[in-house]
Order: C-alpha cells, then structure tokens, then sequence
C-alpha cells in the first residue's frame, strides 16, 4: 500500500470515529442506553463495507451527470444496505457479544442501523460526487491556465521579437550635419510602438528628418507604423520637396491603411548650407523653436495622412541661428500626466528647452525624456519620441 492510499485509509477511518461519536452523544442527548463499542463497531464496518461496495459498482453511474446518476446509484444503495447491515450486526455480535443471539439481533435491532446506512450511503454519494467534480474542475482549470500561461509567453515572446525588429527600423546611427547636432530618443508605452521617426541624409549638406504618430497603440500601431517608414524611405529623396512627400505617403495610406486609423506625420529637410528647416506639418504636434531666448510654436501644414485622398500640403521654412534649438515631438510628452493628472503639455517642453539651451541635442533629448519620465512617474499611457535639433 502506498503512502497516498494509506494516508486516504488513515482519513476515513478517523472520519468514521467521530461518526461514531456524534451518533453516541445524539443517542445519550435522547436519553438512549448508549453502547459505544457497539456504535463504533457498527460505524466502522458500515463505512468501509458500503464504502468498498459501492466503489465496486461505481462504473455504471459515474459517467452519467445529475441526477441520472443518483437514480442509478438508490437502487444500488438499496440492494446493498441489506448485506452491509448483516456484516456489521456479525461484527458486533462477535465483538461485543450482547445477550442475544445473532439471529435475534439482526431481526429485532435492525431499524436504527438500516436507516443509518442509507442516510450514510446517500450522504457519502453527494460527497464523492461533489469532490469529483470540484477535482476534475480544479484540474480542467490549472490545464487552462497553463495553456493560457504558455500562450502569453509565446506572445511575449513574439512581440519582443516584434520590439527589436521594430527597433531595428530605427537609425541605429543618426547621421550628423557640420554645424548641427540632432539627436532622438524613443519609449514605447507597450511592448511595441506606434511612434516612429527617421533621419535621412539626402545630400552632403542636407538631411531629412521626420516624426510620425500612428493612432493607437500596440501591434496594429506597430504595423502601421513599419508602412510609413517605408513609404518615406521610398518617396523622400534630395528632389522632393516636404509637402511632395506627405502628399505621396497620403495617398499610399489612404489606399492601404484600415478605416479609423491615420498618421500623424511631420517631415522636413535640414539644409547646412542654408542653415534651415523647411519642412511639411500633416497633422502632428508643432515644433517648438527657441531662438535667443524666444519660443515659437511653429503651425502650417496640413490634415493628417491617410483620411483624406488629396490635400494640398504646403511647406513652412525655419532659420536656424547658432545657439537655436527646434523640438520635434509626440504626444506622448505632452499628454504625460501626473498623479493629479495634469499633464506635461506644450508649455512644459518650452520651458525645459529654454531653461537648458546651453544643453546639447543628446542632454537636452535625454534630460527632457527624464524629466517627463519622473513628472509621469513612468506611466506613460502613450507612445513618447523626442528629437531635438541644435544649431551651433
């Protein structure tokens, strides 16, 4: 016998002694001439007969559900009661040996120990079945949830692939122009993005730079958001214009991308030479300018990519003097909210670039970000990218 069986017998039989018991102090409460041993006796061999006997014709119900099961099991019950209740009066009569004969004690003594069988049996029947069934469910549920744990971690999985492939779209190295610095920073509210921005270099002395905002979050977002970057990666070039751009990838978007979903999109053409940035606003935040002191929001441009077919994008043009700084960013930054839920805004990224000039476009990019962070208590509930450009 092993353990687990040992200690299950352990658990019935202590179970059946304080049947007993209790049966002893309701007879005593009644005022019945009580007989402990006899009781005991008869608990005992009642338990574990009908318990033994019934486990043997367990197979013609238990497949069978409420109540067709309890229907099958009273016949059974019945039919069983009566050589279940002669093997206890046996037992009883050889070990307590009362007065009477074993005949006369079977015929005479046989209405409390019938009854108190058949209230056992069903009694033990209701518990068997009700613990079957809570195991069987408990056992169904951890399968699930197990399945349910394996399935989220083949998800994790997969979408931390699709965090580095996405990260990979990223420039790895963003290309630097003699007299200007640009520098970005990225942070994904979830495991992926629908932020993307991308510095190109055109020419020598030319670099284009943009910055999108795909609506929503997560995969579909991110999908979204790998067709922009290769829309401008197609249509950007040293010849197009910022305006000729956003038109382009509009009307690709507007083709392709689901009903509901647009881009925010920002793109523009850093030119040394010229010391400017002429650049194309369709639909995303301002850019934030500070020059000697003065900060300038700078409008223009046009609707958001892929609503509309056809909408006449026009280019807006910045000076860029030494010591300017320009701030492109999402809404990730400015929607940042605190615990009271005031958020980060426009004003606070002016602020902080007008206080930090002096910064470089790396620290004023890494600093702003820390900032936002600790200000959001890094609970950003969308998608934050920054990208500052520094004219030195």
């Amino acid at each position: 016998m092993n353990s687990a069986r040992l200690a299950q017998l352990v658990r019935l039989e202590s179970y059946y002694i304080a049947i007993s018991a209790i049966v002893c102090a309701v007879l005593w409460a009644a005022g019945q001439r009580v007989n402990p041993l006899a009781v005991l006796v008869y608990t005992l061999c009642i338990g574990n007969s009908l318990t033994l006997l019934t486990e043997s014709f367990e197979f013609l119900y238990v497949r069978h559900r409420f109540p067709y099961d309890l229907l099958i099991y009273l016949p059974i019950l019945l039919v069983l009661t009566v050589p279940v209740y002669i093997i206890a009066s046996t037992a009883v009569w050889l070990i307590v040996r009362p007065g009477d004969s074993l005949r006369e004690l079977i015929t005479v003594e046989w209405k409390f120990p019938v009854v108190a069988t058949f209230v056992f049996g069903n009694f033990t029947f209701v518990y068997n079945r009700t613990k079957d069934r809570l195991e069987r469910r408990n056992v169904e549920l951890e399968q699930t949830v197990e399945r349910r744990t394996a399935s989220l971690a083949i998800q994790e999985q997969e979408l931390e692939r699709a965090r580095e492939i996405q990260s990979s779209l990223l420039p790895k190295e963003i290309p630097q122009l003699a007299g200007f610095e640009v520098a970005a920073a990225w942070q994904p509210a979830r495991t992926v993005s629908g932020d993307y921005y991308d510095v190109l270099r055109l020419a020598d002395r030319r670099l284009g730079i943009c910055i999108a905002d795909v609506a929503g979050k997560g995969v579909s977002a991110a999908l979204l958001m790998a067709n922009v970057q290769a829309a401008v990666r197609a249509f950007a070039s040293d010849a197009e214009s910022p305006a000729d751009v956003c038109r382009k990838v509009n009307a690709l978007l507007h083709e392709n991308v689901a009903t509901g979903k647009f881009v925010t999109f920002l793109y523009g053409i850093l030119d040394a030479q010229q010391r400017t940035f002429r650049f194309c606003n369709a639909g995303h935040l301002n850019p934030i300018h500070i020059s000697r002191g003065v900060v300038t929001m700078l409008g223009g441009g046009g609707a958001v990519l892929g609503v509309f077919a056809s909408w006449p994008y026009t280019d807006s043009v910045v000076q860029l003097a030494s010591g300017d700084r320009l701030l492109l960013f999402t809404d990730g930054i400015t929607e940042a909210a605190d615990a009271s839920g005031q958020e980060f805004e426009e004003s606070g990224i002016a602020n902080f670039a007008k206080a930090n000039t002096g910064l470089s476009a790396k620290e004023l990019n890494s600093r702003l970000l820390a900032q936002v962070t600790a200000f959001c208590n890094a609970q950003f509930h969308d998608d934050a990218t920054v990208l500052v450009i520094a004219a030195s």
